[in-house]
């Protein structure tokens, strides 16, 4: 039997999640289980590199973590990244083969350390936000991942953990480690559908996200909100309000609605209370199905607290097999474990 390759994709825990992460990232994740050997972490160092509350970092990891259980990710596939410490050690050796001149053009550090950008630092801007692609790299080739599914903006980030892998692998003459590919998936762009020129974040505010298990009646209520008709409505073309809410659709698998309501907007016919109404109803469906869920979590906590630590516990396994590896390989002194 051939083995599955290996696949490695991380998140970070900085609260609610929206339907943005789920039909972006989480759904996928799900989709991809079924075909690929995979690795999913809660990458809580990362979510140090930006002002953070220490009690609320603890408490946005566990609670994604149930709602990556709840939404389909296999407990046995899932990591917390703070409890696998040779992350941050093989970070630090990575330190040594990554060019500074890289970091300061990556495009997310320019952006956030940007005076005035939405996530202002307040003027503080730490070393770990310069870093932290360097701990991405750590992330990807300890489990020697042969792909990692990423979005357009992540593109350079995995371009950095193959040249630190090539660069590795010239200094110690040996093909050691795995360079990484991306593994592109059709995922939708969903937009913030208080604003459809910018995408769903939380960082923008609580009107430009929803809330995968959010109160119905806020669901419904941000849909029928929803903006529709943006800009020159006279030039053809579908507006970005209407196209998103098309897209969320069909993200949501309503395949024969999405049709009947695109030959409606094509024959002119198409009433935006129709399409709000039927977006409003996939979102709630699927919200309803993953609270139902979560709710048997929560029902369980402390075992489902202990599956995380045992599974976090396995998967380290494969990080210090690479990590002795790579101390030996580089000279360095090894500890036994």
């Amino acid at each position: 039997m051939e083995k599955k390759k290996q696949v490695l994709s991380c998140i970070q825990p900085t609260g609610d999640m929206h339907f943005g992460n789920y039909f972006g990232a989480v759904k996928n994740w799900v989709d991809l289980q079924q075909k690929y050997d995979c690795i999913y972490g809660v990458v809580d160092y990362h979510a140090m590199t930006m002002p953070y509350s220490p009690k609320k970092l603890r408490e946005n990891t566990w609670a994604l973590i149930f709602n990556l259980i709840a939404t389909g990710i296999k407990p046995e596939f899932l990591f917390i990244q703070s409890l696998i410490p040779e992350h941050a050690e093989l970070c630090w050796i990575f330190n040594c083969f990554a060019s500074y001149g890289q970091l300061t053009r990556m495009t997310q550090f320019k952006d956030k350390s940007t005076h005035g950008n939405e996530q202002d630092s307040g003027g503080f801007i730490s070393a770990g936000l310069l870093d932290y692609p360097v701990l991405q790299a750590a992330d990807i080739l300890i489990y020697q991942a042969d792909y990692v599914p990423v979005g357009k903006d992540q593109e350079q980030h995995l371009e950095l953990s193959r040249n630190i892998a090539q660069r590795f692998n010239n200094q110690v003459g040996k093909e050691y480690f795995v360079l990484p590919e991306t593994l592109f998936t059709e995922v939708p762009k969903v937009k913030s559908t208080a604003d459809p020129s910018r995408k769903m974040s939380k960082s923008a505010g609580e009107k430009h996200y929803i809330n995968v298990f959010g109160d119905e009646a806020r669901i419904r209520k941000q849909i029928r909100s929803a903006v529709t008709d943006t800009g020159d409505s006279t030039s053809g073309e579908m507006s970005a309000g209407i196209q998103n809410l098309f897209e969320l659709l069909k993200a949501g698998e309503q395949l024969d609605a999405y049709d009947q309501l695109m030959k409606e907007y094509e024959n002119g016919t198409l009433k935006y209370v129709a399409l709000k109404d039927a977006v409003a109803d996939t979102l709630v469906n699927i919200s309803n199905e993953f609270k139902a869920r979560r709710k048997e979590l929560d029902s369980n906590k402390k075992e489902v607290k202990n599956q995380i630590k045992a599974s976090s516990a396995n998967i380290r396994k494969k990080a210090q097999q690479t990590l002795r590896d790579v101390k030996e390989l580089s000279g360095l002194m090894n500890v036994k474990f």
